[in-house]
């Protein structure tokens, strides 16, 4: 009996003829749950059976221990073809195949229709193709920087090679030489619409070998053929290997081999019948599931490690009212402090050809082992960053708002759906990018965050927050976006003239900081136009109107108390330089609304795309600096 590990170069042969009575066996129960769900993708899931049996089967795993960390990681890009999983974990002791087969695609089961990390043994909830091998890349990156000993092992289909996520994870393996990543291809030529080939023509092979990698062909149906392969991969501490996998789609019932029809289908009744009589197995199978369905599944969901946090936050840094500086280059300071204040603390920031705008250059410096530079390749790292802070690193990754969050939105979407632990600084953010334009003007980064469930989003008002916030949000379990500007800012003061958020202040996730007490109105405001909104209502109290500022920096999730008290003002505004519909905004008269106030509101933001100029233009076009927010005061107030 081969160990697990691929300490052996070849497979037993004792294993290779299991092997082959145990894929009749999980065959059938394929068929049979993508039948009885009447949906499922059950041709793929044949085709890579035996490349889940080798990968399942003799990784360095532990059945009865699947969150153990020093474990091997097996991640699955094409999570279509979940039956195969699921059936491959169950045969390796994770859990009762019969729970899988009856309770598969079932409302309420953990055996959803792409493999979920809720099921015990899935790593990764791979979403829509080209997502595992960026997955695979992080985990692979964690490995390194926190000193693991695991080796990652990443399934993909050959349809998903065609996007460009997938060169993106390839290059960055090659780079940083992953000699602890295997990848294995199935290659069984067929998707949705027809043959590979015909739909994109995609030479897999030569895109490996192209990047650095290390690649080999084998039968994809041949587990001894198919066990050398990656115990060589394995074997190799040079760089990292793809192994081809030559396959057929629907392998095992002749109906169905190489027909791109059942790519996405269950078999009919009479289908199935035939089915399991060339695998030589009882139809009988689906009547027993069916009647075992209704109840519901025996399988508890997963359980993980928990998040690498940072306890040691090191001495905030305080910036006095006559200093002016950036956010972005106070969240490079307090990133660095982090992690010098705890040498032992795995961190990896990642970065995407931006650490001078993004102000991560001097952490690159002074740890470039933790410094992992991506290149122009945002989709790769939002997936890789996110992964690397469910494997044991606190992650880190900076990039401009447009990139960060709009270009990778499904990417961050997946990354909540996988409970990930990854921090993103967010800078450049809004009309403040200024002569860059409106391409890149990230003016819905709280909207489009919004949607997800889990995200947090900071928008701090001047450096001494983002300082904290920085150091914060380092110590906050979960994914939180800190979303910043470009312009040196003032350093918000209270009405004695000292810096508010210095001394004893500690950011505090979901708190409403009151800068300006006042009776008449009530302005709320997020990020960069914080200072001018500050400079507003000190202007209008020379006039006699009396308005309270609150800055509000996290937009998410609103202080019940605070707000209850600023609400009680007879106008209330709320100011940021963001959508004016999805914001700040909104999530005020969200609040009003379901606390049933009739409160005035008055939203001022940016209510369309703007042009090139200089923040400052910019802003006075949009009456989002001091001049501009004290009329539209006066005007409310007076009017």
């Amino acid at each position: 009996m081969t160990e697990r590990g691929f300490k052996s170069p070849r497979l037993d042969t004792s294993d290779v003829a299991r092997l082959a009575q145990r894929a009749r066996v999980l065959r059938g129960a394929i068929l049979t749950m993508t039948s009885l769900a009447a949906s499922g993708h059950p041709g793929g899931s044949m085709s890579s059976l035996e490349l889940y049996q080798v990968l399942y089967g003799y990784a360095d795993l532990r059945p009865d221990e699947p969150a153990w960390t020093a474990r091997d990681r097996v991640f699955i890009s094409h999570g279509h073809t979940s039956p195969g999983v699921y059936c491959t974990l169950a045969d390796n002791g994770f859990f009762e195949l019969e729970d899988a087969v009856a309770h598969f695609r079932q409302a309420g089961s953990i055996f959803e229709g792409h493999v979920e990390r809720s099921v015990p043994g899935v790593e990764w909830s791979s979403g829509n193709l080209g997502q595992g091998l960026s997955a695979g890349v992080g985990s692979a990156l964690a490995a390194r920087t926190s000193g693991g000993s695991w080796h990652t092992f990443v399934a993909m289909s050959d349809g998903e090679q065609m996007k460009g996520q997938v060169g993106e994870a390839r290059r960055l393996a090659a780079k940083y030489r992953l000699c602890d990543l295997t990848v294995v291809v199935d290659l069984n030529r067929v998707q949705i619409s027809g043959h590979t080939g015909e739909v994109m023509p995609v030479d897999v092979a030569a895109g490996f070998a192209a990047d650095g990698w290390a690649v080999a062909d084998v039968d994809g149906h041949d587990t001894a053929a198919l066990y050398a392969a990656v115990a060589a991969a394995r074997a190799d501490g040079d760089r990292p290997h793809a192994v081809l996998a030559h396959t057929i789609i629907g392998k095992g019932v002749s109906f169905m081999e190489d027909d791109p029809e059942f790519h996405g289908r269950g078999l009919k009744t009479d289908e199935y019948e035939r089915a399991m009589a060339e695998l030589g197995l009882d139809a009988l199978w689906f009547a027993r599931a069916a009647e075992r369905r209704p109840a519901p599944p025996a399988t508890r969901p997963a359980t993980f490690q928990a998040p690498v946090l940072a306890t040691a936050l090191g001495t905030p840094r305080t910036y006095a009212r006559d200093v002016v500086t950036d956010d972005r280059s106070a969240w490079g300071r307090a990133l660095l402090d982090l992690a010098q204040a705890d040498p032992a603390l795995p961190v990896a920031v990642f970065d995407c050809d931006l650490a001078v705008s993004v102000k991560t250059e001097e952490f690159a410096a002074a740890l470039p082992e933790a410094f992992i530079e991506c290149g122009v390749g945002e989709h790769n790292t939002a997936t890789a960053a996110g992964s690397a802070s469910v494997n044991g690193v606190l992650a880190f990754w900076a990039d401009f708002g447009v990139f960060g969050c709009d270009e990778v939105y499904n990417q961050q979407r997946l990354n909540d759906i996988n409970e990930a632990n990854l921090k993103v600084a967010l800078t450049h953010c809004g009309l403040d990018v200024g002569e860059d334009g409106k391409t890149h003007q990230s003016l819905d980064y709280v909207g489009a965050l919004r949607n997800a469930f889990g995200w947090k989003v900071i928008v701090p008002a001047d450096p001494n927050q983002t300082d904290r916030a920085v150091r914060a949000a380092a110590a906050m379990p979960g994914c939180v976006a800190i979303a910043m500007g470009r312009s040196k800012l003032p350093v918000i003061v209270d009405s004695a003239g000292e810096p508010l958020f210095a001394g004893t202040y500690a950011f505090e996730y979901g708190a409403i900081d009151v800068v300006r007490e006042g009776a008449d109105a009530s302005l709320l405001v997020m990020g960069t136009p914080s200072g001018a909104a500050v400079s507003a209502a000190d202007a209008l109290r020379a006039e006699g109107l009396h308005v309270a500022v609150a800055v509000a920096s996290c937009p998410l999730d609103l202080d019940e108390d605070a707000m209850d008290r600023l609400m009680q003002a007879p106008l209330v505004m709320t100011v940021e330089d963001h959508n004016v519909r999805t914001g700040l905004g909104a999530s005020v008269a969200e609040w009003l609304a379901l606390h049933g106030r009739a409160t005035q509101l008055l939203r001022l933001g940016v209510d369309g795309y703007r042009s090139s100029g200089t923040s400052r233009d910019l802003y006075a076009r949009e009456g989002l600096d001091a001049a501009g927010i004290a009329s539209a005061l006066r005007a409310a107030l007076r009017g």
